[in-house]
């Protein structure tokens, strides 16, 4: 038979769509050649696909050889196509045989010898794979990786000779099979904040309805410190959420530790970030620190401090949870349902109401500090809260006195969350404007009191429903199944930049 097929698959954002390599020899003089809209790497291929055949003991066809990668209008990248070229090339010119390949997908790079090396974008491999109902193979650096997906087959090998016995029926490669350890304690713990119990309910509140926050303060009063704790009050993490966000850090740059299962990611990019390493870019795309935070938080200390232009790309991600990253070859789509909390002082010195009347920025100074965050994007930041001062004697006073850890506030946190998962299937900072309608009513005085806060203050209507998502939260942490007017009045009391 002088035609093989071998399934495959390429990567495309977070998406792994199918490819079948076709390998077809015919009479003429020997040549190789690969069509399908390869890159560089996989013509390269040709080879080390070459040498690992023949270091393997197999014998080269001296043929005229084309290989087809379909779709062909699908962009081929890396060197994960090694491995199914080589088996195409051997089960077309009869070598093995090829009855088994459409049971199994491989992916995987090929060495010189013939050894298979790990490649980038395993786990979306793994989870379509599993969906089609096919085995894969792949290296065995990437097998931790890929049983993550607990449903998937999958069957590492270390060499192509394994490969080709098991296709043989000579000798089977064994289903890799784990359980990962889920580590706990990894993020500091909040009783280590002393005092500054305002913000602490603000984080708790937060961290329960999945709102963000803007925490505004001198330095050194705990702003980093209540930020890097968030995480260790946050729900766990489901299976499906644990999936999704392996996923992006497989693909990325960074590649997935399997250590981190089920680890909420905290990302903390550098004020002098680009706006593409924020929302993701480059002519392959490869997603960024907001989608490398999706089900995590993503920290912005010295908010004003970041370019005006790199903040403003943040806004659509915020409300849709989304970012489509547009060239003009091709274009992606990353998940970036991230948690927003970001620090910033009140004044370029930093001491703007101190106390000790320490501040020298005048009013025109301020105003221009402050301005550097665009009205639209702090809009949409649901709490503006204030971390002030705190008096040496206040702390040594709490330092006798033991403060709440993160477990306690987990679990009522999660108790909260899991009320609305229950009643919307989503937290309350993503509800629809049905869903407000639908689950934060209020009666005629509390809409009076309300009505009064967007006239007075001169929100907008994003803002008037962040007002209502954060009071519903407050409730729920209540155990309330009615917002009413001590949930409203505190969550207006959030509003601190509005009312400034």
């Amino acid at each position: 038979m002088s035609l093989a097929v071998v399934h495959s698959r390429a990567q495309v954002g977070i998406n792994a769509p199918g490819v079948d390599v076709e390998v077809h020899l015919a009479n003429g003089l020997p040549a190789l050649s690969i069509v399908g809209l390869p890159d560089t790497e996989v013509k390269e291929s040709k080879d080390r696909v070459r040498a690992a055949i023949i270091n393997s003991r197999f014998e080269f066809p001296a043929r005229r050889i084309t290989i087809n990668l379909a779709p062909a209008d699908l962009p081929k990248e890396g060197g994960r196509f090694d491995l199914p070229i080589a088996l195409g090339i051997l089960a077309a010119s009869g070598q093995i045989p090829s009855d088994k390949l459409n049971e199994f997908e491989f992916i995987g790079e090929l060495a010189l010898g013939g050894a298979l090396r790990g490649i980038k974008g395993v786990l979306p491999a793994a989870i379509q794979s599993m969906q089609c109902n096919r085995k894969l193979v792949l290296p065995q650096g990437n097998a931790e990786e890929a049983a993550l997906v607990s449903d998937a087959e999958i069957l590492p090998a270390q060499h192509i000779l394994e490969v080709c016995a098991h296709l043989a029926g000579q000798e089977s490669l064994p289903f890799f099979t784990q359980i990962v350890q889920i580590k706990t304690n990894q993020v500091a713990d909040l009783s280590e904040v002393r005092a500054q119990h305002h913000a602490k309910r603000a984080l708790e509140i937060a961290a329960a309805g999945a709102h963000s926050l803007l925490m505004v303060g001198p330095p050194g009063t705990g702003k980093t410190m209540l930020a890097s704790r968030l995480p260790g009050i946050l729900p766990p993490m489901d299976e499906r959420e644990a999936i999704e966000t392996a996923a992006l850090y497989s693909i990325s740059d960074h590649g997935f530790d399997h250590k981190n299962w089920k680890i909420r990611p905290f990302r903390t990019p550098h004020h002098t970030a680009s706006s593409v390493a924020l929302v993701g870019g480059g002519s392959k795309p490869r997603p960024g620190e907001i989608s490398l935070a999706h089900n995590g938080v993503v920290f912005l200390d010295e908010l004003p401090e970041f370019d005006r232009h790199v903040l403003e790309v943040l806004r659509e991600p915020i409300e849709s949870g989304r970012i489509t990253i547009s060239r003009a070859a091709r274009q992606a789509e990353f998940p970036a349902r991230f948690q927003l909390v970001a620090a910033m002082n009140p004044c370029p010195c930093g001491y703007h109401g101190h106390p000790n009347g320490r501040c020298r920025c005048s009013p025109d100074q301020v105003l221009r500090y402050r301005a550097k965050i665009s009205g639209p994007l702090m809009d949409r930041i649901d709490m503006h809260v204030d971390v002030p001062n705190v008096p040496l004697d206040i702390i040594h006073a709490e330092q006798q006195q033991l403060e709440e850890p993160s477990a306690r506030v987990r679990e009522r946190v999660s108790e909260a969350r899991e009320v609305q998962l229950r009643r919307g299937g989503t937290a309350n900072a993503h509800m629809s404007n049905r869903d407000i309608e639908k689950h934060c009513q209020l009666d005629k005085k509390d809409r009076h009191l309300v009505e009064q806060a967007i006239n007075q203050l001169g929100l907008s209507a994003r803002a008037y429903h962040r007002i209502l998502k954060l009071a519903r939260t407050i409730a729920d942490i209540d155990g309330e199944k009615k917002i009413n007017t001590q949930h409203l009045s505190e969550a207006i009391g959030y509003r601190r930049l509005d009312r400034t």
